[in-house]
């Protein structure tokens, strides 16, 4: 591998180390780990809550290596599910935490898409709303500008 190609995979895992800190200060969980986990499982359930082209939208603008977690396992053929409730959607999510559930599945899905709305372009982040529920669009906070991607 080139030392450029080197250069590249150590930046998006720099960015996403920066991701993951952000989120693990927003929850002040002090767990990187967890803080990840929640990313992830956030990121799947928005992939699947979403219809294909704004999926691979909002998949576009993720640092490389967030790319590759959000499209892991991921079955386009599936999508958008069918249940696509904010209760259905906090569920998803809390089957990820059955060991260890946040104190406010809400309060931590809400630092994620804090999160997004920080990091992804304002454009695409009021796509995704749209594309979402009214129910679970409740819980993105506004404003939800970005000063550009990633």
């Amino acid at each position: 591998m080139s030392i450029k190609g080197l250069e590249g995979l150590q930046h998006t895992l720099e960015l996403t180390h920066t991701w993951i800190n952000d989120l693990d200060e927003r929850l002040e969980w002090h767990n990187k780990p967890r803080a990840f986990r929640l990313l992830k499982s956030v990121l799947h359930a928005l992939r699947d809550w979403l219809q294909l082209n704004e999926a691979a939208d909002l998949g576009a603008q993720l640092p490389t290596l967030l790319r590759g977690i959000y499209y892991e396992q991921w079955r386009p053929s599936r999508t958008p599910v069918r249940s696509r409730s904010k209760a259905a959607f906090l569920a998803r999510i809390a089957e990820d935490f059955v060991q260890d559930p946040p104190a406010n599945t809400e309060q931590a899905v809400m630092a994620v898409f804090e999160l997004l709305s920080k990091k992804v372009t304002a454009g695409e982040i009021k796509h995704v709303r749209h594309a979402l529920p009214d129910d679970l669009r409740t819980i993105w906070p506004e404003p939800y500008s970005a000063p550009g991607a990633c």
